[in-house]
């Protein structure tokens, strides 16, 4: 039997998965600081871990045996360093798929949020004050998707055929137009952002995280979207200047946002006198896109699976990150 560690705050989101995985794997609760989680690898001889969100830089490399899976609780990946892995012979997996849908609703609740004031409204009539706001519709309404990957076309489609909108996609990537506007309900596409988001009044970010996106809305693009848009973020917090978004928010050239991801997890304002939880333009949730439990059941059963592959010596049909682990010298993993 094998033992995996799961670092604690993934264990809970899907215990009943993670404790049913026997006879071959044995998982265990584990500490999500990269320090405690290496330690407890080396004193009960850990074979592989499932990990969320944290950033792990050292220790845990050295810490796990050739061959180890570090399985990526989620889709987005920066937070494992793909070149330590593969220079210790580590294969670096993620869950692509399963969380798509549960990403997407949540944008969606976060645009119904921000057209309806339910964030305010919700608070104020819990103090007893009774103060209706007018709010927007969605139908007729213009949403520009910037990301056309998997959860990007699913917020299009829920917009275009449950709400009536003008979806405007943004995407660098080469895509199918046609298939965009006939499968998911795009209307109009683009490479170009000030033109995709200029009449937008929702716009909403599903990139991913690196060199190249960090901090990619930053003051020049927020000054290309309509002082009445909302932006939503459900992807990564990198993405987005902090600083930047405050000023705009404070300034009122953008109507207000909706935020799900942060530079910083837990929160913490990315510069001084620049908080964003101060504003009432502001929606925030505490990156639960992906956590509802169907969500949560199968990012645990995929990251188990990529696991069971790696004992079996699959590596062919692992969802891997760092592919190139396979052309290491002496070509694949050692042995467990």
């Amino acid at each position: 039997m094998s033992l995996v560690a799961v670092t604690e705050p993934e264990f809970r989101k899907a215990e009943a998965v993670f404790r049913s995985c026997g006879p071959d794997l044995e998982c265990r609760p584990a500490p999500a600081g990269e320090d405690a989680l290496a330690e407890m690898v080396g004193r009960h001889g850990i074979r592989h871990v499932v990990v969320g969100v944290e950033r792990y830089r050292g220790p845990l490399y050295e810490a796990l045996a050739p061959g180890a899976v570090i399985a990526r609780f989620g889709v987005g990946h920066d937070g494992i360093d793909k070149v330590q892995a593969t220079r210790r012979g580590l294969l670096c997996t993620n869950t692509p798929g399963v969380l798509d849908d549960s990403v997407a609703e949540h944008a969606v609740n976060l645009i119904l949020a921000a057209a309806r004031h339910t964030p305010v409204l919700a608070s104020q009539m819990k103090q007893g004050c009774w103060r209706p706001q007018v709010g927007r519709e969605l139908a007729g309404g213009t949403l520009t998707v910037v990301g056309c990957g998997a959860i990007g076309r699913r917020v299009a489609r829920i917009a275009a055929l449950g709400f009536r909108m003008r979806v405007t996609g943004c995407d660098v990537a080469e895509l199918d137009d046609q298939a965009l506007r006939r499968d998911w309900g795009f209307r109009r596409l683009t490479a170009d952002f000030a033109e995709a988001v200029g009449d937008a009044d929702f716009v909403s970010l599903h990139i991913p995280a690196t060199p190249a996106t960090t901090g990619f809305i930053d003051h020049r693009r927020l000054r290309m979207l309509n002082p009445s848009a909302w932006l939503i973020n459900t992807s990564r917090g990198e993405v987005v200047d902090e600083p930047a978004l405050y000023d705009a928010l404070v300034a009122g050239t953008l109507a207000g946002a909706a935020l799900d991801v942060f530079r910083q997890e837990p929160y913490a304002p990315a510069a001084p006198g620049k908080d964003l939880r101060r504003l009432n333009n502001v929606v925030m949730t505490p990156h639960v896109g992906s956590s509802t439990q169907a969500a949560c059941d199968r990012m645990a059963a995929a990251a188990i699976e990529s696991i069971r592959l790696a004992e079996r010596k699959c590596w062919a049909d692992m969802p891997l990150l760092n592919p190139e682990v396979l052309r290491v010298p002496g070509g694949a993993p050692e042995e467990p």
